[in-house]
């Protein structure tokens, strides 16, 4: 059984310039994640599927060895994460056999080994699904409101008066890793199959502009203290 890791880093960000390779505490924050990926020796393989040249010589430089050249067609904001992990596996296959591919997005410093671990573990059982992290929304999004001309105004006013405890607990995506086996990926179902790890609000930040850069600042610098 082989493992194939996948960090898909585009040019381009529009919101954090050159986020894949914007340096958090002293390296470049996609370092972080391939350290913890290689630390953890679960992957044959761990590849880098860029469409800039400047992110892959920054990777070189700290020891990633495999890229993939990433078409422009699949570098726009449009294109989903499926298609760019297809487009990897189609390219790995004609080089080498493997059976589950983790996707692992290159701002995820606050990887844990034991999260992978957890999920190769469920879709070793069941490889019919998908398994990625996930966290529990801390308000329930039915109460949620919006600006409009400058006031506050309720998506939905006959949930303002409902106590909070009546919701069903609702939980989203932390766009840190996602773990499946190889055919998985390839079939477009519309009726994909996951498990959540439900990780608390220290373990990770989904960082996509810069309010969420500083606040994974602070969580990592708070990690650095506790360590030490």
């Amino acid at each position: 059984m082989k493992n194939i890791a996948i960090i898909p880093a585009r040019s381009g960000s529009k919101r954090i310039k050159n986020k894949n390779i914007k340096l958090f505490f002293g390296k470049p924050i996609i370092q972080w994640t391939y350290e913890i990926l290689k630390k953890s020796k679960l992957f044959s393989k761990i590849v880098v599927s860029t469409d800039s040249k400047k992110i892959k010589n920054v990777c070189k430089k700290f020891g990633v060895k495999y890229f993939i050249e990433r078409p422009k067609k699949l570098s726009t904001d449009n294109v989903g994460i499926r298609e760019v992990v297809q487009h990897a596996i189609y390219t790995l296959d004609k080089e080498m056999k493997f059976d589950y591919v983790c996707c692992v997005f290159p701002c995820s410093p606050f990887l844990k080994v034991k999260n992978l671990k957890t999920a190769l573990n469920i879709i070793n059982k069941k490889k019919n699904l998908v398994v990625h992290p996930i966290a529990k929304y801390r308000h329930p999004p039915e109460r949620s409101l919006v600006i409009k001309k400058n006031f506050l105004k309720p998506t939905n006013r006959k949930n303002q008066i409902k106590m909070t405890q009546v919701f069903q607990q609702q939980f989203h995506d932390l766009g840190q890793f996602y773990f499946s086996h190889k055919n998985y990926w390839i079939k477009n179902s519309k009726k994909n199959k996951g498990i959540g790890i439900p990780l608390p609000i220290w373990e990770t930040v989904d960082i996509d502009d810069l309010e969420d850069w500083r606040f994974a600042e602070y969580l990592f610098k708070l990690k650095e203290i506790k360590l030490n």
